[in-house]
C-alpha cells in the first residue's frame, strides 16, 4: 500500500478544508490533485478505499471526490464503510459510462454529486466548492449545538424543567400548577433559563431546544 499523496494549498487558502480524491488510476488521480492544488484547495491523494481509511481525516471542512469504480472495495463500499463509521462527509462520485445503476445506488445513499467522465475541470471545481461549503455549514451547525449543549448543562434541574414545559406551549400558570410551585418562582426559573442559555426572546429559547431536541418543532 501505498501512503497517501498531501498536497498542501497556498497560504491564500481561506481554512484548512481539504478535497480527498480516490481513484485507482494514477495519472488522473495526480492530475486532480494538480487541478484542486492550482485553485489554492489542499489535497489529499488516494489510490484505494483501504488508504483512506486508514487515514486521519482533518478536523476541518473536507469532501472527498471518489471514483465508483476501484480495485478491491468499490467506491460504494467505501460510501457504506464511511457510513457506518459515523463518517458523514460529502460525497461527490465520479462515474464512467455504464454505470447508471451505481450512480443511482450512490445517489440514494447520499452521495452529494456525480460527475460522469470526461468532465470539465470547472463542473468539477464548482461541486466541490459547493460541496465544502455543505460540510462548512454542517461543521458550524455542530458546534453551535455543542455551545447549547454546554449552555444547558449550567441550569438547574428546576430550571431545565420548567424550560422543558416552556418550550412546550404550557403558560406560566399551566407550569406552577404541574410542578407545584408559585407562577412568581415559575417565572423567575424561565429568566433564569433565558439567561443561561443567552436566548435574547422567548423565541430563540423555542429554537435552541428544538435544536437540542427538546422539543419538537411545531410545538
Amino acid at each position: 500500500m501505498t501512503s497517501p499523496s498531501l498536497e498542501p494549498a497556498d497560504a491564500s487558502a481561506s481554512d484548512d478544508a481539504m478535497v480527498l480524491v480516490v481513484d485507482d488510476d494514477a495519472a488522473l488521480r495526480r492530475a486532480l490533485g494538480n487541478l484542486f492544488r492550482s485553485v489554492g484547495m489542499n489535497v489529499a491523494l488516494f489510490g484505494s478505499a483501504a488508504e483512506l481509511l486508514a487515514f486521519t481525516l482533518p478536523d476541518a471542512p473536507c469532501c472527498l471526490v471518489l471514483d465508483v469504480r476501484l480495485r478491491g472495495p468499490s467506491g460504494l463500499d467505501l460510501q457504506t464503510r464511511l457510513a457506518q463509521l459515523g463518517i458523514h462527509i460529502p460525497i461527490i462520485f465520479m462515474t464512467g459510462y455504464g454505470d447508471i445503476a451505481m450512480t443511482v445506488a450512490a445517489m440514494k445513499a447520499g452521495a452529494e454529486d456525480f460527475m460522469p467522465k470526461p468532465f470539465r475541470d470547472q463542473d468539477l471545481l464548482d461541486a466541490v466548492g459547493a460541496a465544502l461549503e455543505k460540510d462548512r455549514q454542517r461543521r458550524l451547525g455542530l458546534r453551535q449545538v455543542e455551545a447549547l449543549r454546554a449552555s444547558y448543562q449550567t441550569l438547574t434541574p428546576r430550571e431545565a424543567e420548567v424550560m422543558g414545559l416552556a418550550v412546550s406551549g404550557l403558560m406560566n400558570k399551566q407550569i406552577a400548577g404541574d410542578i407545584g410551585i408559585s407562577e412568581v418562582t415559575v417565572k423567575i426559573h424561565r429568566g433564569q433559563a433565558m439567561r443561561k442559555m443567552k436566548a435574547r426572546t422567548f423565541a430563540e429559547l423555542v429554537l435552541m431546544a428544538q435544536q437540542l431536541g427538546i422539543c419538537k418543532v411545531g410545538g
